[in-house]
């Protein structure tokens, strides 16, 4: 399976209202928005977290699998949590419609990529 590097440095934040999706995060590759009953959680670029978010985490790059993904697959994001567990790296998984993006720590980005190539995941 194969596995693209997302440029870039990222943040989860958790903030208090749609007005804080400012245009230039709206206008940025990657950004990705949650809503629940119990909060509104954003990731974006680290650059371009408001400056009003109510908590955040910084330093997260990111990576995504490769083709659109079936419904009807299953275990795909299980198996590379499982990989990347098993060497102590916890993941930020964001799932969309298409495919799923997974975000690791910055100090655990290249040791995440190397365990992954080792267990036969390809990044171009």
């Amino acid at each position: 399976m194969e596995l693209k590097e997302i440029q870039g440095d990222y943040t989860v934040c958790k903030i208090s209202g749609f007005s804080e999706l400012t245009q230039e995060i709206q206008a940025s590759q990657f950004w990705f928005f949650g809503k629940t009953d119990e909060e509104l959680s954003l990731v974006c670029e680290t650059a371009l977290v408001p400056k009003e978010s109510m908590e955040r985490e910084d330093g997260f790059r990111a990576f995504r699998i490769e083709g659109t993904l079936d419904f009807s697959l299953t275990g795909i994001l299980s198996r590379l949590s499982t990989v990347l567990a098993d060497h102590g790296i916890g993941i930020f998984a964001v799932s969309t419609f298409q495919t799923d993006y997974i975000l690791v720590k910055k100090e655990n980005y290249k040791k995440a990529m190397e365990k992954l190539i080792e267990a036969g995941y390809t990044f171009p």
